[in-house]
């Protein structure tokens, strides 16, 4: 019953020890590129992909009531067509309850072999799911075969060794043996059994939608808790490929399918809040809105809640030997992805006064017009303005670009426009809008601006931008925070300042993706501010989706 677990015994060992050392290392290509894979297997891929368009998705799941599907390309401006199972939680919560004790009683290593053959089978279809997760999203194929691709997959496989190893860390059996008095002693054999949490939700993100449905995926199933994957309705397809290989694997190892379904909805007609507040409900994953995310922690009393949201991600510019670089590097993130990742860069922190640039004095303006020029720079190229921006997932992202556009007036130092996608003339495309702003205008930039909106901030002085910046982080969350600075005095207060509000921090970061948080390496979300409660991956992440029961006897042992 161990043989997809010794088939991937391998791949688990290598992220084990990823995990333990914390080095740079992938399970998966995270490159598309032709002249890796050849020109045959991308080909493929989207041959697949457009096979499924304008129909209902393969999908049989127990409750079903109809067909629901509103996705529609940020690409192309058209409907995908597809229609997905829309179900009873009266009648899908009975079905996936009758799966339950067969997989609790499953060994871990069995359910981990499975996690690991569903993670090998979402890999082999990358170049498909790359096409799904561009034309629901809005990323661009190269971030969706990566991001939410191989970057995600690993976030998955993280997840999966964390589990493994928390539930390795109990041993099944013990014998216990101690003296009570002068002649007695007490001899004891002792069981330990893992006892799974019960159903887990996982609501997906809409504009990476596998990033937090990997994780959370694995570290439910693995721990023994059947899961209902929740997709964003604009956004549905890249999970019910997912949901489709997680059943399949499950039939296949002789477990029920329904110990995984997916939970197609509207707008319309949400089906989050019956979900999540089903009493079999035991355990929710969400990524998205602080305000939703908010509303789950203090709304559902006695089921485990794991958030993931938004904050204001900040930048403090004190110092640096090469202000060319530092603007490309901060430009790169208001970029990229139209800023629609949990780690964009939004506030810009900067003396008023300005900034020393190796010996030299540069005044505010002179940096903040350097950071607009970068911005230029990166989109200088049409192709290679659509491979890092992508596209506005939905309507509303440019709505808000266009609000702080009026709010800004005057004071606008890099005005939104459409680039054109030269693949695809009807895709909606937003630059960056780039707002010069000062501490009395906190209440623009003190909660997340979704898509390419940034606040380049003049506070008083340098120590000023720090206070300002991390009391941000603490009262309203941030995801990733970054400093700019010569000195290693400032950058000592400004790492114990960052880490004081509950805030990770990336100090000089130049030449690379700012953005980027790896896998087996960076502690995703802290917990320890209101951008999200748990992290991607830690012990903490997997531990509590399982508790331990026990068994002591002496003499006869009960059967099994």
């Amino acid at each position: 019953m161990t043989a997809l677990f010794n088939k991937h015994q391998d791949l688990l060992t290598k992220a084990l020890d990823a995990c333990a050392r914390r080095y740079a290392w992938s399970g998966w290509p995270e490159n598309p590129s032709s002249k890796i894979h050849g020109e045959a297997r991308p080909a493929a891929g989207q041959a697949r992909f457009e096979a499924l368009l304008g129909q209902d998705f393969p999908l049989q799941q127990p409750g079903e009531i109809d067909r629901v599907g509103e996705e529609v390309s940020p690409y192309t401006g058209r409907p995908l067509g597809l229609r997905y199972p829309r179900l009873d939680p009266g009648s899908l919560f009975p079905a996936i309850n009758a799966g339950r004790p067969a997989w609790a009683a499953a060994s871990p290593e069995e359910r981990v072999g499975v996690c690991l053959e569903i993670l090998q089978r979402c890999g082999e279809q990358l170049f498909e799911n790359a096409h799904a997760t561009m034309h629901t999203s809005g990323q661009s194929y190269v971030m969706a075969f990566a991001g939410s691709g191989a970057n995600a997959l690993d976030r998955g496989l993280e997840a999966l060794a964390y589990a493994h190893k928390a539930m390795q860390d109990v041993p099944a059996s013990a014998r216990w043996e101690r003296q009570f008095g002068r002649d007695g002693v007490a001899s004891l054999d002792k069981r330990y059994r893992l006892v799974p949490r019960g159903i887990g939700v996982v609501i997906c993100c809409a504009t990476f939608p596998l990033w937090n449905t990997y994780p959370a995926l694995c570290a439910s199933l693995a721990t023994g808790n059947p899961v209902v994957l929740k997709p964003h309705p604009a956004a549905t397809l890249p999970v019910a490929m997912v949901a489709k290989v997680c059943r399949e694997v499950l039939a296949e190892a002789g477990f029920d399918p329904n110990l995984v379904t997916l939970a197609a909805d509207s707008r319309a007609e949400p089906a989050t809040l019956p979900l999540v507040q089903h009493p079999d409900t035991a355990i929710i994953d969400f990524t998205g809105s602080p305000r939703f995310g908010s509303w789950l922690e203090q709304n559902c009393p006695g089921k485990l809640v794991y958030t993931e949201t938004a904050g204001c991600n900040s930048v403090v510019v004190e110092s640096t030997d090469d202000l060319t670089a530092t603007a490309r590097a901060i430009a790169h993130s208001l970029c990229q992805a139209s800023a629609q990742m949990c780690t964009s860069v939004q506030n810009i922190h900067i003396p008023a006064a300005g900034i020393r640039v190796g010996g030299e004095a540069v005044p505010h303006a002179e940096v903040a017009q350097a950071i607009c020029a970068a911005v230029d720079h990166w989109l200088a190229d049409a192709r290679g303005a659509a491979t890092l921006c992508g596209t506005l997932f939905d309507p509303s992202v440019q709505a808000n670009v266009d609000r702080y556009r009026e709010l800004a007036g005057d004071r606008i130092l890099r005005d939104s426009a459409a680039y054109a996608n030269p693949d695809f003339p009807a895709a909606r495309t937003a630059t960056p809008l780039v707002i010069a702003a000062t501490a009395a205008d906190r209440d623009w930039y003190r909660q997340e601006v979704f898509g390419p909106v940034s606040f380049i901030i003049a506070n008083d002085s340098a120590e000023s931008c720090l206070e300002d910046a991390t009391g941000n982080a603490r009262d309203c969350g941030a995801i990733t925070s970054h400093v700019y600075s010569t000195d290693p005095v400032f950058l000592g207060r400004a790492v114990d300042a960052y880490h004081a509000a509950g805030a990770s921090v990336a100090c000089n970061l130049t030449g690379m993706p700012i953005n980027f948080a790896a896998a087996y390496s960076d502690f995703h979300v802290t917990g320890l501010n209101p951008a999200g409660n748990a992290c991607l991956a830690d012990l903490a992440f997997v531990s509590n989706r399982f508790r331990i029961v026990q068994s002591k006897f002496m003499g006869v042992a009960p059967a099994h």
